[in-house]
């Protein structure tokens, strides 16, 4: 794939150089409004996260999806979890990083990705995402507002007929932002196509859990967001995902029952009536420090 770095924003000392040989009076409109200007034209360097398991047809085409991005990543990482298949023939086969990660199961896979991930936003993925060819574009856009922690898109099935597609996608990711969001007091990411700034993940690494493969990766991963992380849904990060869900309805109880198990499992210290409480008090807090 000959994956390289962004050569967008150069480095911290360099803008800290760039902008010790601007300085305008302290207070100046124009200094401020330059300083937010100049913030949110940087665009962030971004790595890849992909597990996988057994899934080699649709990883092979999701890596090619990625090496037609008109911003490339500055790395792929892709993590084995266990595949018998060519998953790890295709994913060296594109250049990618490969890393093993023994214990089944999406979170100990994609946080496997996250700790060995260097760029300055971590996206993740899966290896049935059908990728726009500017959604790393799109995700750099979104970071270069420093004030963006976590951003999320959603999905269609492009295996179906567009009107089909648009009834499903609005039923199956409505219900799931209606119930999840409400449980957790704030916009769930989505694991198919999604992305947080490295510097949050540090803070949160050590809290996720990792070692129950039967949670919601990306539930649990909002769950332990920092309460005051500001998290966007943006549209231009949804992804085309499979229709296996709907091709195979047996699953969707377990998918439902995965979810629940997720948010139950941090009860009662994360119980929705906490949640809001604590982000109620906080409002209250901010309001009154703002006078």
């Amino acid at each position: 794939m000959g994956i390289r770095k962004l050569e967008q924003g150069g480095s911290d000392s360099t803008r800290r150089r760039a902008s010790e040989g601007m300085r305008r009076p302290v207070g100046d409109p124009s200094s401020r409004a330059s300083d937010e200007s100049s913030a949110r034209s940087v665009r962030p360097a971004v790595s890849v996260v992909i597990p996988v398991r057994d899934d080699a047809e649709r990883l092979e085409v999701c890596l090619r999806a990625i090496a037609a991005q008109t911003v490339r990543p500055t790395e792929v990482i892709v993590v084995d979890n266990g595949s018998s298949d060519r998953s790890v023939a295709v994913a060296r086969a594109h250049g990618t990083v490969v890393l093993h990660e023994q214990r089944v199961g999406i979170p100990a896979a994609s946080t496997r990705g996250f700790d060995a991930a260097a760029s300055d936003v971590i996206a993740r993925i899966d290896a049935d995402s059908q990728l726009p060819p500017d959604w790393i574009e799109q995700v750099t856009r979104v970071f270069s507002d420093p004030t963006v922690d976590a951003a999320s898109g959603r999905g269609w099935f492009p295996s179906l007929p567009s009107a089909v597609s648009r009834v499903l996608a609005f039923l199956y990711f409505g219900s799931y932002t209606m119930a999840v969001g409400a449980a957790l007091g704030r916009r769930p990411l989505f694991g198919s196509a999604m992305a947080l700034r490295r510097t949050v993940w540090l803070r949160i690494r050590n809290d996720v859990c990792r070692a129950d493969g039967e949670l919601h990766d990306d539930i649990d991963l909002t769950i332990h967001l920092p309460r005051a992380a500001r998290v966007v849904i943006e549209p231009r990060l949804s992804v085309g995902i499979s229709s296996r869900p709907f091709a195979q309805p047996a699953t969707l109880p377990r998918r439902f029952r995965r979810g629940m198990h997720t948010i139950v499992a941090h009860w009662p210290a994360q119980a929705p009536w906490r949640r809001y409480r604590a982000a109620i008090r906080e409002r209250l807090l901010k309001r009154a420090a703002e006078g």
